[in-house]
């Protein structure tokens, strides 16, 4: 498991409220997946893929979430967390879509951090 800060570092982190979990663990489920806007996406039958993931789950950035401490106009959050891993991972992240209508903030900001953005500063 990762936690990171959320709005700011320092003071605020210390509580629980403001800080931001990433975890990994079997058989996990996910509480709020009937919310979800689409159904779950498979974007790999690759177990070794899969695997990698996992493996990378812990290496994930913590920027701060809310903030563009990449200074790529776009802030750091959960998509950003998500696009690392799917980057690093090897998955092809250009053929993943945002659902009708939406949009994904922070996407840019976990790729540039993955270094797949050679115009951008990684992290």
């Amino acid at each position: 498991m990762g936690i990171g800060p959320i709005g700011a570092k320092g003071l605020a982190a210390r509580f629980p409220m403001f800080r931001c979990e990433l975890r990994r663990w079997r058989d996990g489920v996910i509480p709020d997946i009937k919310e979800a806007v689409e159904s779950p996406l498979r974007l790999s039958d690759d177990v070794a893929q899969a695997r990698r993931l996992l493996e990378l789950a812990p290496e994930t950035p913590f920027l701060v979430w809310g903030r563009d401490e990449l200074r790529v106009r776009d802030m750091w959050n959960s998509n950003s967390q998500i696009s690392w891993l799917l980057a690093r991972t090897g998955i092809d992240v250009d053929s993943i879509k945002p659902p009708a209508g939406g949009r994904a903030p922070g996407w840019h900001a976990g790729l540039v951090a993955a270094g797949l953005d050679a115009d951008e500063p990684a992290a």
